[in-house]
């Protein structure tokens, strides 16, 4: 059997996090809501609908929900065209390519997004294929989108790691039985990750694949 490597995008392979905490508290603020920009960044990683959730609780004004999806994908959309992907990702997952590694991302970004961010990593010669967010009907924390990773690459469990930078993607990776590795570059701490399921942490891309002997990814 084949190995996989499954890549969450944003503030994994792509430097977006903190433009996703500016995007989603300007919507908030347009609908007239108070959100601190730290409670944003936790819940970014989050899909949409749980990360309103997440934020404005579950008696909030339902129907307003998509309005603030809608808002903050125009406001974000206007860095499609320079979103700056994190050192050496593109060639963290070129050299995972060549070692043999089936190489998979699973993001909640979708449509225009997705084809933004694969731009940015600028590595499609390396990627087999994309578990986004039009292929689930859960996201992140739960393991919907690692395991259709899984299915996609044709590997079970105990053949894949899966690397990300927040704690949804910690969660979402162990429930689905799957080896996780955090990187620092989302601003998520360490000890937040390590206590979400992180087996390894590394500071970014690059650090991941300068110290890649040494790593799950060996």
């Amino acid at each position: 059997m084949g190995r996989a490597a499954v890549f969450d995008v944003d503030g994994t392979l792509v430097d977006t996090n903190h433009l996703h905490v500016a995007t989603w508290w300007e919507a908030f603020r347009q609908a007239g809501h108070t959100v601190p920009m730290h409670a944003v960044h936790r819940a970014v990683g989050l899909g949409s609908t749980d990360l309103i959730a997440h934020l404005l609780g579950e008696d909030r004004d339902r129907s307003r929900d998509e309005e603030l999806s809608a808002a903050h994908k125009a406001l974000y959309g206007q860095y499609f065209d320079r979103l700056p992907a994190l050192p050496d990702a593109g060639r963290l997952l070129r050299r995972l390519h060549r070692d043999g590694w089936t190489v998979v991302l699973a993001t909640s970004a979708g449509g225009a997004e997705l084809s933004a961010l694969r731009r940015a990593i600028d590595a499609d010669d390396a990627i087999a294929d994309t578990a986004s967010a039009d292929d689930v009907s859960e996201g992140k924390p739960a393991p919907e989108p690692v395991e259709h990773a899984l299915v996609l690459a044709g590997v079970s469990a105990e053949h894949a790691v899966f690397v990300g930078d927040t704690v949804w993607d910690m969660r979402a990776g162990s429930r689905a039985g799957v080896r996780c590795v955090g990187v620092l570059c989302g601003g998520i701490p360490r000890t937040d990750l390590e206590e979400a399921g992180a087996t390894a942490i590394y500071a970014d891309p690059a650090d991941l694949l300068a110290s890649l002997a040494r790593s799950p990814l060996a």
